[in-house]
């Protein structure tokens, strides 16, 4: 068990839309984000020097619903997120390429 689960975009978007305690996480870069992102994600990118201080500044009581681009990093960020005391943790592993629901842009 890795500590957190890989979940298909179906049980995301169900996750994020009934879970009250759902905390949407991008963790691609700026630039990523600002192209396309999930309505109502916040984002902190994995390979930020910040990354650490800012996950430890979450809500551990949350559940995190965590996706990139192609669910790779999201699952890099899970693991570690698993390692600080987060227990409740989806990836979306098919990242944002796989992703049917609704996408808003910075432009």
């Amino acid at each position: 068990m890795y500590g957190y689960k890989n979940i298909s975009p179906e049980e995301f978007e169900k996750g994020i839309q009934n879970d009250p305690n759902a905390v949407i996480l991008d963790v691609r870069t700026d630039a990523e984000y600002a192209d396309e992102h999930i309505p109502g994600s916040i984002q902190i990118n994995i390979m930020g020097p910040d990354f650490p201080q800012r996950i430890a500044e979450l809500d551990k009581s949350k559940a995190y619903y965590v996706y990139c681009r192609s669910g790779n990093r999201s699952g890099s960020a899970c693991g570690f997120m698993a390692s600080q005391g987060f227990s409740e943790l989806y990836n979306l592993g098919t990242g944002i390429m796989g992703w049917k629901g609704e996408v808003a842009s910075n432009y």
